[in-house]
């Protein structure tokens, strides 16, 4: 039986959830990814797994032909001072790719940039403030055209920000490294891992080339309305808020330059997909009872 040959441009939190999902599906798959150090192999949830040098000026040529023979293509990796490294790959470098059935980009929903809190869909119109709304939205374009004239099956995630089990505010109140600010109609949207993971390995039997999608959850939030229910999750005091002009740090300050509500119809209704955390109350609550 042949192997579904699965590669992964980076091998971040996204791309791990994803091969460890496909290897708990006890499949046979052929599973490769990248990292910026020498080609080696790694062992994980007890599987061996190549992994390729791929950097911005270095990569391993052995990758052509795994890319060639791939069926699937994750590229999570993020433009790196601006510059998507791996479109660039792939206009320079990679001539064919025979058997693949989707390329997937993961970009964010910072393309939109601010909408003063108002609702945006796929349709919306794409002004990002900060640069790495404005990088992803040109990586965007770069795959757009690079599909187009090569024919690539391609899909793009709009990821909203994610949390998971590991990565959560819980952990951060612990730490105590949490603020909150204090601005008037300001909303986000965010998708927890595990949702990510299941709606990527969905879209490897229901896909639709040439589609974007947004992936966040059903419920844009405040961070004071998340950070008050993670505190009284936990039973500790809620961190003081500050003005933005307190706050030191200037990626923090571009995140509270945006304000947007994130629809995730498209998503629910193409792949036919139930959220397992529809917002950040279920996926907190989860990751209380199984982690605190």
């Amino acid at each position: 039986m042949t192997k579904t040959k699965v590669f992964c441009f980076g091998f971040g939190q996204v791309a791990e959830s994803f091969i460890n999902k496909l290897i708990n599906e006890k499949k046979d798959f052929d599973l490769s990814v990248t990292s910026r150090q020498e080609t080696h192999q790694i062992e994980f949830n007890n599987i061996k797994i190549n992994s390729y040098q791929f950097t911005d000026d270095k990569f391993d040529n052995s990758i052509k032909k795994k890319i060639e023979e791939a069926d699937y293509i994750l590229v999570s990796i993020p433009p790196i001072d601006g510059k998507d490294i791996v479109a660039n790959y792939f206009e320079m470098n990679q001539k064919k790719i025979i058997n693949c059935k989707w390329i997937t980009y993961l970009s964010a929903t910072s393309v939109y940039g601010d909408h003063k809190g108002d609702w945006v869909n796929e349709n919306s119109v794409t002004q990002p403030t900060s640069d790495n709304g404005i990088s992803r939205l040109e990586a965007e374009k770069n795959w757009k055209s690079l599909s187009n004239k090569k024919n690539y099956p391609l899909q793009i995630f709009r990821l909203a920000g994610i949390y998971s089990n590991k990565n959560n505010i819980l952990k951060r109140l612990q730490t105590g490294n949490v603020q909150i600010v204090d601005k008037k109609n300001h909303f986000f949207s965010r998708i927890h891992l595990d949702d990510i993971t299941n709606i990527l390995v969905e879209s490897m039997v229901n896909f639709k080339g040439g589609e974007i999608f947004n992936i966040s959850d059903d419920r844009p939030a405040s961070t004071e309305e998340i950070t008050t229910f993670a505190a009284e999750l936990l039973k500790i005091k809620i961190p003081e808020k500050i003005t933005l002009d307190k706050l030191q740090d200037g990626m923090l300050k571009n995140f509270y330059r945006d304000s947007k509500k994130v629809n995730n119809d498209k998503m629910k209704k193409f792949f036919k997909y139930k959220l397992k955390f529809p917002s950040f109350v279920e996926g907190l609550k989860f990751i209380k009872d199984k982690n605190f």
